[in-house]
């Protein structure tokens, strides 16, 4: 009988833990999460067990695998280029640089590299919530070459979220002028709630506009905001200490629709 070997492994910040045959076949996963043994072949069950024996604790549900929702087999189908989920933070930004590098010698720096960082900065912070319950997509296209820099969907709701470049600076935000530094007032909030009210007909659920700002030395309100937030990028957690309003069913869906490229193509 062919000798069974454990290979763990990490995704979304979660462990599995395979259980292999020692031509690379897997017979059997253990999730620690939902403390279950998944075979798919009840032949070698107690093999199985025999093998994951030091690394399960406490009660464990053994069985085959659970039948796919239909958010996992609609992403199942999904071919890669209308994948939305790998893009990185920045992607259009990433590509576009790429495309068209600028010039070396320039006497101002090129601002889509300022925007690129910003939108690096809040993406990695709105990464590690990914796992947590929550799914996080970046560089969002929308038609007439707009995007969504980050959509995040969790237990608190769905989330449009802008990052916006302030290292060390001053930022000032009287709705909907936002001015950085000495720069002139721009309608930025517009925009935002534009591109959260896009997302909610695309959805079809409420999407709430955030501004990341990223790196700011200050940030004064100087009236209240309308269905709007504006914070340090530092500050998005916060996000998730908000009561529950969607379930983990209806985040699967809402992710599975939000990362399908053609979702976005009819507004």
């Amino acid at each position: 009988m062919s000798a069974l070997r454990v290979v763990p492994t990490w995704r979304h910040g979660q462990e599995r833990l395979y259980v292999c045959l020692t031509d690379g076949r897997n017979i059997a996963w253990y999730d620690r999460d939902t403390a279950r043994v998944n075979l798919l072949s009840d032949e070698r069950r107690e093999d199985v067990l025999k093998a994951l024996k030091p690394f399960l604790t406490g009660e464990v549900t053994i069985g085959p695998p659970p039948v796919p929702t239909p958010a996992e087999l609609a992403r199942l189908s999904l071919h890669p280029d209308d994948d939305l989920a790998p893009n990185r933070p920045g992607e259009a930004l990433l590509i576009a640089l790429d495309r068209d590098p600028s010039p070396p010698r320039r006497l101002r720096a090129d601002p889509r590299r300022r925007a690129l960082l910003a939108e690096q900065a809040v993406g990695e912070v709105l990464d590690r919530l990914d796992g947590a319950g929550w799914h996080i997509l970046h560089s969002v296209p929308l038609p007439g070459g707009a995007r969504i820099h980050h959509l995040a969907i969790g237990p608190a709701g769905l989330f449009a979220v802008h990052s916006l470049y302030a290292r060390k600076q001053r930022i000032r935000v009287a709705d909907p002028l936002v001015t950085v530094a000495r720069q002139a007032p721009q309608p930025l909030l517009r925009r935002v709630r534009a591109d959260a009210d896009r997302a909610s007909y695309a959805l079809t659920a409420e999407v709430h506009p955030v501004l990341a700002v990223a790196g700011p030395a200050d940030i004064s309100i100087t009236a209240p905001l309308r269905e709007v937030r504006v914070l340090p990028h530092t500050d998005l957690p916060t996000l998730t200490h908000q009561d529950p309003v969607l379930k983990p069913a209806d985040i699967e869906s809402l992710h599975t629709q939000a990362r399908t490229r053609q979702t976005w193509h009819h507004l």
